[in-house]
């Protein structure tokens, strides 16, 4: 299995992800999401808004937060740290979840992204 890390941007921030050449496919860090949406002022807040979010999407008994994966991603401080991830279906089920006027846009722009591909 090929992954190949790519830095996306929405309305100059940075998401993380990661293309998958087996599944032919994209996942997306859900903190960088998170920190999009609720325009986080940095890392620490956007990790702990999802780190609430999920415990939360846990109780209700979601699916989608059960089904996570986590991925090896490069850090702000250049390590490599394993990261929730999520491909764009999951994405769109976790967005409903945070109320942003930034979701329609975002929702967009994924879907312009996951239709690209990664070349070599």
């Amino acid at each position: 299995m090929i992954k190949k890390q790519a830095i996306q941007l929405f309305e100059e921030r940075k998401v993380r992800t990661v293309w998958d050449d087996q599944e032919e496919k994209w996942y997306f860090s859900i903190v960088d999401v998170c920190g999009v949406l609720t325009d986080s002022k940095d890392a620490l807040t956007a990790r702990k808004y999802w780190n609430k979010l999920k415990q939360r999407l846990k109780a209700e008994g979601n699916e989608t937060v059960t089904n996570c994966h986590q991925l090896k991603l490069r850090a702000a401080d250049g390590k490599m740290r394993m990261t929730d991830v999520a491909d764009t279906e999951q994405l769109f089920r976790l967005i409903l979840s945070i109320p942003s006027p930034k979701a329609e846009p975002f929702k967009q722009w994924m879907a312009q992204v996951a239709s690209q591909r990664l070349s070599d």
